[in-house]
């Protein structure tokens, strides 16, 4: 008994027998090469555009200037954050960051699934072709171009929709010059531009639900909405939790070209964000070290949202790790 287990273990070490790992591990770099030649692309952007410029915020913590550079700037501790938190101003900013980005993100979130889900009903491909492009366009065009769009529109001088209003009313209203008029403006016009684009994760999605389901449904009655609500919604749900962990880590950012091409002084109270407060001080006011500790603070809330989105998530089985 003891010769036959010595004869199968030495059959099992030999390595005329088995290939070794470093055999197969060659094989499997090999057949992924074309993949990893096409990943590298990509990690290279990551890595140039997005990691290797955190270490630049390090000046949050120091008296930046450009005669001593990043590593040479006198350290200054956490004067910055304390300077940056002392000003009444930084509250309001903060305050129409959260209050712009909740407003994008809570409102705009179902329409791309609403989307999806109404263009994957749709049977005639030459009709639901016609609608995708129509509604992906805007994803391509520059906020530039939105923006004169939107002026165009809701302009009080020339504007068309109050070019109807002033014909019917008397009076024109100033969309781009009240408070909630203009907050309606911008989220509109974000969802309008990016829902498109954005319902193209949630079509692949549905392309994985199996067919046979609907049939049953079908057959045992369930109208198209019952089919909706209990295959459909459900079949996607690891995807809209997944988008929803990743919207989370963007709550503190507000797109600099947007709200630039939009706001004007007299909506400033409402209008004035993160980013812009960062063109303003940052760029036009040569305070880097002030800006890099705004930027840092915006990080870090974004980080703590994703962590508790993820953990919130993860309590249903749908976390992202």
């Amino acid at each position: 008994m003891h010769q036959q287990l010595d004869h199968t273990s030495r059959i099992r070490s030999d390595p005329a027998r088995k290939p070794s790992e470093a055999i197969n591990r060659s094989r499997r770099w090999k057949s992924n090469l074309p993949l990893l030649l096409m990943f590298i692309p990509g990690m290279l952007y990551y890595v140039i555009f997005k990691y290797v410029p955190m270490g630049g915020l390090i000046i949050a913590f120091k008296d930046y200037n450009f005669f001593d550079g990043v590593f040479g700037s006198p350290w200054v501790g956490w004067k910055n954050f304390e300077t940056l938190f002392s000003q009444t101003t930084t509250v309001r900013i903060i305050r129409n960051t959260l209050v712009l980005s909740s407003l994008s993100i809570f409102i705009g979130f179902p329409f791309p699934i609403l989307l999806a889900i109404l263009l994957n009903e749709v049977r005639k491909t030459w009709f639901k072709r016609a609608v995708q492009t129509i509604v992906y366009l805007p994803h391509f065009f520059s906020w530039v171009i939105i923006g004169g769009f939107v002026v165009t529109l809701f302009s009080v001088e020339s504007g068309t929709i109050n070019h109807w209003i002033e014909a019917w009313f008397g009076k024109p209203f100033p969309f781009l010059y009240d408070a909630t008029s203009w907050i309606t403006v911008y989220v509109g016009s974000g969802i309008w531009k990016e829902m498109g684009f954005s319902a193209i994760i949630y079509l692949a999605a549905l392309t994985t639900i199996d067919p046979a389901l609907y049939e049953s449904a079908s057959i045992d009655g369930a109208s198209k909405w019952r089919q909706i609500w209990h295959i459909t919604i459900p079949g996607i749900s690891t995807t809209i939790v997944l988008m929803f962990i990743l919207a989370m880590g963007r709550i503190m950012e507000v797109g600099f070209d947007h709200i630039y091409v939009l706001q004007n002084a007299v909506v400033s109270e409402v209008a004035d964000v993160i980013s812009t407060y960062m063109y303003r001080v940052g760029l036009q006011g040569a305070q880097f070290s002030a800006t890099a500790a705004m930027g840092f603070f915006e990080s870090l809330i974004g980080l703590i949202l994703v962590l508790a989105a993820n953990a919130i998530a993860r309590k249903f089985g749908s976390g992202l790790w």
